[in-house]
């Protein structure tokens, strides 16, 4: 290291938006709520949100994870668990979209939400759900289906 070399603070920087505070009670309040993040690029390319959720099941905030192409974005779980600390969030909701309106995960889906569930497991932050929604209506959850542990 140089003499000169400086070390970098970090801090916890939270933006206050019109989204507004509600409980998530299942899975459907969870689509609406994440479709409010959604515009009419829904149709066109992969986006990645994550909803962050206090013990009550209050939305305390949200944060946009990834941003990809048409049929794929890439989604680091390093950021899901960062923004989950920052925000001392006690459960997430993975929420992606599938541009083609196919609403059944992929293999790579599966395997994210499994990688993500585990990784926040070990910080004791739980992945409530991952949904999937469409681009007009419609969405899967992992946890309706019965593919989370509750």
């Amino acid at each position: 290291m140089t003499e000169n070399a400086r070390a970098t603070e970090f801090t916890l920087k939270a933006t206050t938006n019109e989204v507004p505070v509600v409980k998530i009670l299942c899975s459907a309040d969870a689509e609406k709520f994440a479709r409010q993040f959604y515009h009419d690029d829904i149709a066109i390319y992969e986006s990645a949100f994550i909803i962050l959720l206090n013990q009550g099941n209050m939305t305390i905030g949200w944060a946009k994870i990834a941003q990809g192409g048409v049929s794929a974005t890439i989604v680091d779980v390093r950021l899901v668990a960062k923004y989950a600390i920052d925000a001392l969030a006690s459960s997430v909701i993975f929420v992606h979209n599938h541009p083609s309106g196919q609403l059944r995960p992929s293999i790579q889906d599966d395997s994210l939400t499994r990688k993500m569930a585990e990784g926040l497991a070990l910080l004791d932050i739980k992945l409530h759900d991952s949904l999937i929604i469409g681009p007009q209506h419609g969405f899967y959850s992992f946890r309706d289906e019965g593919r989370m542990k509750s």
